[in-house]
Formats: C-alpha cells, structure tokens, sequence
C-alpha cells in the first residue's frame, strides 16, 4: 500500500523550529495492540545519548566506535552506513555508571553538518564527511567542561553559530559557521545559586533558542544556574532568570518561548518558571516572572505546548510521570502515572512519549484527562535508560538504544 503522509525532515535537535514538533501530516492517530510495524533496525552505530538528524534522505548520528567519537551517515531507507568521519576523543566524562559516547545531536544547515562531541571537540564536515573546520571548546575557545560533558546541540541563526564552552569570561560565544572563527563572547555571571563555584555560570546540558521580541533578536539559553537571554548581534546580556535553577547545576531541557512566555524547568531541588519578557525605556529588555511550579521538575526529556497545556515528565532520578499544567497559570490540570518519566516530541495531533524504560507510547493532546493512544515495548532492550529523545521523520518513527537504532512505519496506508 502506499502512504498519504506528508514528510518532513528532522535536521537538528528539536526538529525544524527547535521546539519537538513536527509539521508532518497523514500518520496513524491509533497504534495497533503490537504496535507501528519495524521497517528495519541496526545495532553498529555506536555508543552514545546524542540523538539523529535526518535530512535529504540520509540519517546523522554520532557513537563511540573503537575508541574514538564518529558523525555516522546513514541511509534513510535502510540503515545502511553510508560513512563516518572523525569527532575526536570518545569515553564517558561523567560517573562511571554513565554511558560512553556523545550526547549532542548533529545539525544540518546548506550542505554542512555540525557536531559536538562530548569533550569539545567541535566539527563542520559537509554532507560527504570530507572536513571543512575544526575547533575545540577547552582548548581553543578557553571553555571548562560540565561534569558530564558537553551535551548542547549546535544552534545556527543566520552566519553564525551559538556556542557554550562556559570559559572564565566566555559561557557563550559566536562562531561563524563557515569558518569556525570567533565573532563574539558574552559572559554570564553565576546566578544566586551555588556561589561556591566562582564568578562565571558554567555549561549545562541544555540546547537553545532563538526569538525575536520587538524587534530585539536574542538567544535563551540555560546555562548552569540561570536563564539567559543573549543579544544575537552582539553578544550582550540582555537579562536573566535565576529561579529554575537547581542546586546540582544541572539543566537539561530546552527552554520554551511561546504565547509570550518564556519558560524553562529543572529537576531535582527546583521545578518550572514562567516569564514574560518587557522592553524597557531605555531600549534593553528585562525578565518578569509570572508564575513558578514546583509540580513541572523536567529533567531531560523536554516539554511542548499544544492548545495552551504544557506537557512534560516531572521527576528525577527516581523516576516520574507525565504531567499537563496550563501554559499561561502553571496550574496543574493532571498527572498520568501510566505515562511514565521519558522524552517527548509531537507529530500529527499526536504526543510520543519516549520512557526512560523504552517504552513507546503515543498520546492525544487533552487538557481535561490523559488520552493514550497505544503503546509498544522496544524489543532487545540495552540495561541503559532510553534518554535519546524519539524523531519522526518522512512518516517514520527513529528510537535509540546506544548502539541500536529503530524505524517504524507510523504513516497511514492509502485507502
């Protein structure tokens, strides 16, 4: 049979816009009791936490193999290797009980492909795997590594790529994607959290954004203890939100702008925060909040907003479950234990929820009740936790399981 989906490439983390959501069209609203139908899967991509890009028909990935950290090139219809090119160093920076590999996810842009491995080596290779540049976080750009290693997913506006070393007088800088040379560095003081560690924000383990806000083009971006906004042209603090911040320095998920808000969350000791951004007489801009929820504790699996409901896994590392509040009040309209702590992305009407379990459950968007739409269980699974978030992509859905990558048929057949 054929397929009535309409596709939609998945080139960078977060997907088009950054934000978890596909435009694609025409996928099954239902899972059958055994789920979507396994086109193919492989298991010799690696070691590795970082997510896929796909784009023009071929699938980016990165993992440990033989001792070093590879950008691995597949074939979109079947998984098939196409090449690899080198990162750099491979291993685990963090704990011992942490996985080997990358955490990044590769980002595709006219022809080049940009990729962080998880010690800072950073690389523009073209669409071939031939080199184009180079850089490093530490050694070039005078970065100190997070205890867990470098995790951001490269962010490129326009010429220039954002970056987060996190140096003494660095935390983000700007590179020119061409060249991978220096345009501009801005530093973020630490916030009211942990003063223990000195003058300077350190990385975190977040990927940012880019918005536009009467006219002022910023990046918001979660450094290690606080919420940041970034002038794109230069490089200028433009404000900051301390109360999300938790006292491990760990932020992981993405900020959220949308309906005029800004909002960002963490786990462990901290939660969510909402804020509305004001320009101010003097033309700079500044951050009041408007609400703050304890209830949104969002590790690592991200949140979307859909109809005014924020979703997302509230939980740490015990675990968790999926939680709805209103967008614009943070007032909690349900839990669902059944859903339990993973990653969420969304397709066609549809949440995909990712468990830390690898379970794969798909959800209807309600703001009354919790809607599940079916769910499967992820077959030869690893002992490590599902972090690598889902990505549907040209009427496919793409899990992770370090070195296994999955792709199930999720379009519906022409009738």
């Amino acid at each position: 049979m054929s397929s009535i989906a309409e596709g939609d490439d998945w080139p960078r983390f977060g997907g088009p816009n950054r934000n978890a959501k596909s435009q694609e069209t025409g996928l099954l609203q239902q899972w059958p009791e055994s789920g979507p139908p396994l086109v193919w899967k492989v298991s010799d991509i690696g070691q590795a936490m970082g997510g896929i890009a796909v784009s023009e028909g071929r699938i980016y990935t990165t993992g440990d193999i033989n001792g070093t950290a590879w950008l691995l090139a597949l074939d979109e219809q079947n998984g098939k290797r196409l090449w690899k090119a080198k990162i750099g160093r491979s291993g685990n920076p963090g704990f011992i009980f942490q996985p080997d590999g990358p955490r990044s996810t590769p980002t595709i842009e006219d022809g080049r492909i940009y990729v962080l491995g998880q010690y800072g080596d950073f690389v523009c290779v073209t669409t071939d795997g031939e080199e184009l540049w180079r850089t490093h976080y530490v050694d070039d750009l005078n970065g100190i590594m997070p205890k867990w290693g470098y995790s951001e997913s490269p962010l490129i506006d326009g010429d220039q790529i954002l970056c987060e070393p996190s140096g003494p007088e660095a935390t983000l800088v700007a590179l020119d994607k061409k060249t991978g040379q220096q345009k501009w560095a801005c530093h973020v003081p630490a916030g009211k959290f942990n003063p223990r560690y000195g003058n300077e924000s350190a990385a975190g383990y977040s990927s940012a954004i880019v918005i536009d806000f009467e006219g002022i083009r910023q990046y918001v971006q979660f450094t290690s203890t606080t919420l940041a906004g970034i002038s794109a042209a230069d490089g200028k603090l433009l404000w900051r939100y301390d109360h999300p911040a938790n006292t491990h320095r760990i932020p992981c998920s993405t900020p959220i702008y949308q309906d005029g808000l800004v909002f960002a969350s963490t786990a462990y000791d901290a939660g969510g925060g909402a804020v509305k951004l004001r320009k101010t007489k003097d033309g700079g801009v500044e951050a009041d909040e408007v609400y703050f929820s304890p209830e949104m504790k969002n590790q690592h699996g991200g949140m979307i907003v859909v109809d005014g409901c924020l979703y997302g896994a509230a939980g740490g590392n015990r675990g968790g479950f999926l939680v709805c509040l209103d967008f614009q009040t943070g007032d909690v309209l349900w839990r669902e234990r059944d859903a339990p702590k993973g990653s969420l992305m969304m397709a066609d009407g549809r949440l995909y929820l990712r468990a830390e379990s690898g379970t794969m459950i798909l959800i209807e968007p309600n703001r009354q009740e919790y809607v599940e739409r079916g769910r499967f269980e992820q077959p030869d699974r690893t002992r490590e936790p599902a972090w690598t978030h889902p990505v549907v992509a040209n009427g496919k859905l793409y899990i992770r399981d370090q070195n296994q990558l999955f792709c199930y048929k999720v379009a519906r057949d022409q009738e």
